[in-house]
């Protein structure tokens, strides 16, 4: 138990390295960026079957 409670800890510790360096903000940026990406390739896949039926 103590030695996942120390990994645990470890893990934290580098988490809060990061996020606090501004890499979380970046990250966060970019997720958005390639969210609305594909949320543009759902759309255009979803006309294009839309199409092909009619």
């Amino acid at each position: 138990m103590l030695y996942y409670a120390l990994l645990f800890l470890v893990i934290a510790l580098i988490a809060a390295a990061l996020g606090f360096g501004g890499i979380a903000g970046a990250s966060a940026g970019i997720a958005k960026i390639i969210f609305f990406v594909f949320l543009l390739f759902l759309v255009v896949s979803l006309v294009m079957g839309l199409l092909r039926r009619g």
